[in-house]
This record gives structure tokens, sequence and C-alpha cells, in this order.
């Protein structure tokens, strides 16, 4: 649609700014079950023009409201009353989340009209496999399955909101800082109903620096000064912490840990229902979600891609949320852009040449690397490659089936298949941080089983008659792809052939391990 060509040609900083702006105009109301819409929204009227809003389900119902101007929310708070503390007693902290009741529900009940629920969660696999079915081709089927599991406007809106919230308290302390999200919520390849990563920022107080740069003498803040930046960022958090815990309404399970590799505060935030991991200000991750961003924005089918790798890998168990040996979406997602940097023409371009294009404010040098590249979308030629979706899925099997994760390594930044700097299984490249690999954590069985997996899944994608299957009302394409392989073992025995013993032998091995991760995993909970 034209209205998404013209919202995806925006900056990634524009499209953040304009998102937390709309963020700080907007309320949270829960709402009863029986709930006449006109009525709510006749009385937000009278504080002033309802911009936008939509209900969602989350233990019963609940209205997202954006006013037009932050002044309505003001006068919104003035008139709204503090429960009663008949059995429990209150923290008086006034937030933007309220409840809407109905005084007499009895006599409106007669004109309750059907509300629209905006879904927060995507549908089940194996209601997917159904929907794919019925689609013509594989490319159709992809985008059906990323239409399904991207992030809708209003589930966005909601993760703004979640962090909006949250800075409201550091405010309370830092009055310059805001809360952003970075990572899946904001590169456009967040699936619904995953975690919202947040950091908090207080750059916005550097603007203040140049100002007294001119003129005879100097003047600046006394601050606490403690011996290191992560002692600052473990006591900041601690204490932001304790007030999302203490004080803040629908903010359970808080858990600080602050001996991590990057100290972060983990809590539930029940009204938006996410679950939400704070961090303090981390550059890097801003310029990976940027990065992201704009691979996203320069092709549909990069989307579509990476979308359809991580649901197939996700069905295979060949990622998984808790942390271990298995690769990471993180890494899966590098390698799709990694196979798209190598295709010819190459349909993304690689981050060195993004660089060429860097402008004087695209210039970001973070703790001695070099994190530039160019950020307006516009600059970026699009490309000349047509292979369709149904080639692609089919040729990044094949590609990483046959891949020589022995000798090579995925870079990013040249986008070429460079030899490894050390003995890793899997080595990708950090695109800003040189001398880490992202996928350090993946040992050999878990890509072994990748391998296998890609295998197989190129083996039946090459196979296939799928007029045949259709016809026999068998899933065919990416349906077929994202059934459990051993549940058709018949033909399984000849798919093998292809492959090596040694692969086949670490195959089950790896799928041993895995039953006793998953058996672990079971009893763990």
């Amino acid at each position: 649609t034209d209205a998404e060509v013209s919202t995806r040609k925006k900056t990634f900083a524009e499209v953040q700014t304009e998102r937390l702006d709309q963020a700080e105009r907007t309320v949270l109301i829960k709402c009863p079950s029986k709930l006449n819409e006109k009525k709510l929204l006749q009385y937000l009227a009278s504080h002033g023009t309802v911009k936008s809003h939509f209900f969602f389900e989350n233990r019963g119902i609940s209205a997202l409201i954006e006013f037009s101007e932050k002044s309505s929310i003001a006068s919104l708070q003035d008139a709204v009353g503090i429960p009663g503390a008949s059995e429990h007693h209150v923290v008086p902290f006034k937030s933007r989340l309220f409840t809407f009741t109905l005084k007499n529900p009895v006599s409106q009940h007669a004109e309750e009209t059907p509300l629209h629920l905006s879904p927060q969660c995507h549908i089940p696999v194996k209601d997917l496999i159904e929907k794919l079915c019925l689609a013509d081709s594989i490319s159709s089927q992809m985008y059906i399955l990323l239409n399904e599991y991207q992030l809708t406007e209003e589930n966005i809106k909601l993760r703004f909101l979640a962090c909006s919230l949250v800075r409201d308290f550091a405010r309370a302390y830092f009055p310059d800082s805001t809360v952003k999200p970075f990572g899946s919520s904001v590169n456009t390849f967040g699936k619904l109903g995953s975690d919202v990563d947040m950091f908090l920022d207080f750059r916005d107080t550097g603007k203040h620096a140049t100002k007294m740069k001119k003129g005879p003498f100097e003047m600046e803040y006394q601050m606490k000064r403690l011996p290191s930046e992560r002692l600052a960022t473990q006591r900041i958090l601690s204490v932001i912490g304790d007030c999302l815990d203490n004080f803040g309404p629908g903010c359970v399970n808080v858990q600080k840990i602050l001996n991590a590799r990057c100290p972060l505060v983990k809590f539930s935030h029940q009204p938006t229902g996410f679950q939400c991991d704070l961090s303090v200000s981390n550059s890097i991750a801003i310029r990976s979600s940027e990065l992201l961003y704009i691979y996203g924005c320069l092709d549909s089918r990069v989307r579509a891609l990476v979308f359809t790798v991580r649901c197939w890998a996700r069905v295979h168990g060949l990622t998984n949320s808790a942390p271990g040996t298995w690769i990471t979406n993180f890494s899966l997602t590098m390698m799709v852009m990694f196979f798209l940097q190598r295709r010819s023409p190459p349909i993304i371009p690689t981050l060195d040449q993004l660089k060429e294009l860097a402008g004087e404010k695209d210039k970001h040098i973070i703790g001695g690397y070099d994190c530039s590249f160019v950020s307006d979308l516009r600059k970026i030629k699009p490309t000349k490659n047509t292979e369709t979706l149904d080639v692609l899925l089919g040729e990044f099997f094949e590609y990483f089936g046959n891949f020589d994760f022995r000798r090579n390594s995925i870079n990013l930044r040249k986008g070429k298949e460079v030899n490894k700097p050390e003995s890793s299984p899997l080595y990708i490249w950090n695109p800003f941080e040189q001398d880490l690999n992202i996928s350090k954590n993946v040992n050999q069985p878990q890509l072994e089983k990748f391998i296998a997996m890609a295998r197989e899944s190129a083996w039946i994608l090459q196979k296939e008659d799928k007029t045949q299957q259709m016809i026999n009302k068998e899933p065919w394409g990416l349906a077929a792809l994202l059934i459990p392989f051993g549940k058709n073992s018949s033909k399984m025995k000849n798919r093998m052939k292809g492959i090596g013993s040694e692969t086949i032998r670490s195959l089950l091995d790896s799928l041993r391990l895995n039953n006793a991760s998953s058996q672990q995993k079971a009893v763990g909970k």
C-alpha cells in the first residue's frame, strides 16, 4: 500500500522519535467486560481529541487511547479518583494506567456492541500450516507466515507505551532521561509475543554540553563520581528496579540481574502483557537495531525469508527461548542477511558499502569501533535481483547445507566467506565489534543438526510434486517444512542417502542431546 511505502522510507531515528512522542500522549484503560465503546469515547472526548484507539484482550479487556494533545492526559488525571483503601492500601503513584467502571451496569447492558479486539499474539503453528496449504505458491506461503507473525501497528504502540511508562519512573530521578526500545521491537524483525528490550538513555543530557563553550569561564554540575561506568549502571538499575517493584502498577516478578555482562532488570508488565528487559544505554545494540531496520526496509523478500527461516528453526528445535548451545534468532537473521548479500546480483548491500554511503551525520565511533553507515534509505540503490522467494528459500537451505563451516566464517561487513579467526564451530563476525563472534555459544552437534535439517529441507523442496500433494490434500511447500521430520519417517530413510554417515551420527547424537535437554526443561518447570 502507498501508506506502507511512505512509512517505510522514514529513517530509523524519525520513526523512533515519532513513536516515542505518540506514546507520551497515550493512556491505557482497563475496561469492564460489558462495555459501551461510544460512551467511553464520549467521556474521553471531554478531555480532548482522541486521535486513535484500539481494544485488546489481556486478563479482561483493555483500551489503548492516544490523544492528539499531551495536555489531555493531565486533564484526565485531574478527574480520576484514587481507589478506596478498604481491603488494600495503595501506593499513591499516579500513572497513565486507569480502570473504567460503569456505576449502573444493568441499564447500559442493552446498548452494548461487540468490540473489535486486536490480537497481541500469533496463531499456533498447526493453524498456520492449514492456512499455508491454501496458498498457490511458496512465495505466497511465506508472505502469509510474515503477516501472521510480524508485529502489528497496535502491538508496536503498546511496546512504546510500556517504555514510556517506565520512563515516567526514571524521570523522577533523571528528568532528562528517556526509555527506548531496541532489538526486535524496532528492527522490523519482531514477532508477536516477543519480549520488549528497553534501555534507559541519558544522552539527551549531552545536548547541554555545548552550551557553555563560549566565554571566559565554565560551569558544570557537581555529580557523584564512581570508579567505573559499570558500577554507575548497576546502581541506577538497582534503584529503578526497586521503584518498579515497590511502586509500579502492574510491574511483577522484578528481577535485578546486575552482575551479567550487560546488567539488566527483568520484569513482567501486566497492563501491556509484555515481559520486559531494562538495561542502560547500549549504543552498539542501537546500531545493530538500525542496521537490521535498514535491511528489512530495503526489500520485502528480506523479512519474509527471515521470518520463514526462524519459524522453521523453531519447529525443528534448532532454536530455543532458553539460552544454551543452540543457534540464536539473531545469528540466524545474520545468516539470512549474509546469504542475501551473496546472491548474484546481491539483494542487500554489505555493511562496508553502507558505510561508504554514510554522510557526516551518520558517523558513529563507539568505544573505538567504527559503527558508521548511511541512515537515509533513499541513498541506497534498489537491487536488480528478481529471484522469487520460492527460489531463495530452496537456495538458502542448499547454500548452508553445503557451506564449509570448518574453514569459513560469515562476515557481513565484506559480504564474503572469510577464513575463521578461531576454531568455534560456527563463526559469525559481530558487524560492529569486529573481534567478537556472535555465535560463540553454538556447539558442533547443534551446528551439525542445523546442516542436516537444511539438507533435508532442500531435498524436500526439490523432490516435491506440488500438484499431486495438493490433490491428496497433503501439506506442500513451506507447510511440509514446518512439520517435524520424524513424523513422516517412511520417506526419511530415502532422503538420508545424500548425507554422509558422519553427519547422520552427529544428527543422532544431537537428537539425543536435544531429547535430554527437553526432558531437563520439563523437569525444571
